[in-house]
């Protein structure tokens, strides 16, 4: 009897035996490459600082600050904390469509990427957390959306497209538009999606085996290739192959492949491409390779620092870099008085999405599109922002952050994206990107990151 149940157990067996295989790969290259990382000789390299115009030496060493603070102890929330929460989970009550089980990317707009769908399903997770919605409901939502992903349509039969229907389940382009054949795939958005699908089959072993179906329909050795990772771009009928990532969301996506047993060394190495750029005396990293020779650009942002430090807990880099980017956004509030939060953002007017960096094209504070077109007069506070340097850190300067979004709301559907600096006028359009993190942000003040890899 026993050999007949081990023999029907035999996937499952394999399949923890390769989580547990890349747990070790992980760990291994995390100790390499900080070990590399802190002995490393300093080599240089002229960049132009966009703090005061003069050529800078850039070193590609990492050194450590000494004012690191110290993760924060997990603690109740307090009576508005778990009302703030239930408002972000109310976008997701009128965005979540019933056939499907899958929740747009923006309200009312029924199309949704993979990172958007991630997005879902750890707001989903933050939600049984907090205890804001019963169990069944978040065990029935979690297998209908779960079911949906086991029967998305694969762009070239091996992994998910950019973009689907929420509705139908249909390859979409990002017009929302019906493809027969799709877009290609995202290896950043794909790492993404990977996050809330190993926090299910750890946390949440009633749900493994749905999981599991996902993942085994995938190809993911396409995605890595000689330890970097690959996505698919579709122009027309031409289908190419390109290197994704750059620095922090490079590092975040191979953090789950890693975990899935993938060689993904390269996009797991912080020096590679590594450079500084001098914000108000900080040495703020950024990845050196020019957009105009590789074809895209670097956005330092504070999105993939924060996700890391709310779902993974930070490695030793991404902790110090995370520290760097944040205290940036600090300094530049007590040089200018203007609140300073940035990250990629939708917004509620033309041209809809914009990247509010640090730094990014060579200059610092700058506001672009995908393309690099300006777009200094959508510069916002972010509100996912505020609340997820605020649960990281609970700084003097975060609660200011939080206190300055706290009236961006609807209270029956969600939170806006932000604040313009411009007018000081609300970005009002609702997104599940803004709501999920809210929900994680606030998660993880009562109950700490949600994956452990090290």
């Amino acid at each position: 009897m026993w050999k007949d149940n081990l023999i029907k157990a035999r996937s499952t067996i394999v399949f923890i035996l390769a989580l547990i295989v890349g747990f070790l790969l992980v760990t291994w290259i995390e100790r390499t490459s900080n070990t590399a990382s802190a002995n490393a000789q300093a080599q240089s390299q002229t960049q132009n600082s966009a703090a005061n115009g003069q050529p800078q030496t850039t070193p590609t060493s990492i050194t450590f600050s000494n004012d690191l603070p110290a993760p924060r102890a997990p603690r109740a929330l307090e009576k508005q904390e778990l009302e703030w929460a239930r408002i972000a989970w109310q976008y997701f009550e009128k965005n979540t469509d019933p056939k499907t089980g899958l929740a747009n990317s923006v309200d009312n707009y029924q199309a949704a990427t993979m990172w958007d769908t991630a997005s879902y399903l750890l707001a989903l997770i933050s939600a049984q957390r907090l205890e804001i919605i019963p169990e069944k409901e978040f065990d029935a939502r979690l297998e209908k959306a779960l079911a949906s992903l086991a029967e998305l349509p694969l762009y070239d039969k091996a992994l998910p497209n950019k973009s689907y229907s929420t509705a139908n389940l249909q390859m979409v382009n990002y017009a929302g538009q019906p493809t027969e054949t799709g877009i290609g795939w995202s290896a950043i958005d794909v790492g993404r999606l990977l996050v809330p699908l190993n926090v299910i089959v750890w946390a949440y072993p009633q749900h493994t085996a749905l999981a599991r179906k996902v993942i085994a329909r995938w190809d993911t050795n396409r995605i890595a290739n000689a330890g970097t990772l690959f996505g698919v771009a579709v122009e027309g009928d031409k289908a190419t192959s390109v290197q994704e990532g750059r620095l922090g969301y490079e590092q975040y996506a191979a953090k789950t492949f890693g975990l899935m047993g993938l060689d993904v060394h390269e996009a797991m190495n912080y020096r590679s491409n590594l450079a500084y750029v001098d914000v108000y005396g900080i040495q703020v990293p950024h990845d050196r390779r020019d957009p105009k020779q590789f074809g895209a650009r670097n956005f330092v942002v504070s999105e993939p620092y924060m996700l890391d430090g709310l779902e993974f807990g930070w490695d030793a880099v991404s902790r110090e870099f995370a520290w760097r980017v944040y205290r940036a956004q600090e300094e530049r509030f007590k040089k200018t008085g203007v609140l300073t939060a940035v990250s990629e953002d939708h917004i509620d007017r033309a041209p809809y999405f914009v990247y509010n960096s640090v730094f990014s094209d060579g200059k610092v504070w700058n506001a672009i599109t995908e393309k690099g077109e300006d777009a200094s007069n959508a510069r916002t506070l972010s509100t996912k922002t505020a609340f997820a340097w605020h649960a990281l850190y609970g700084s003097d300067y975060t609660a200011r952050l939080v206190s300055a979004v706290a009236p961006l709301h609807d209270p029956e559907r969600g939170w806006y994206a932000g604040l313009y600096e411009e007018g000081n006028v609300p970005n009002k359009v609702l997104t599940a990107n803004t709501n999920a993190v809210v929900l994680e942000s606030l998660a993880y003040i009562a109950h700490g990151k949600f994956i452990s890899y090290r």
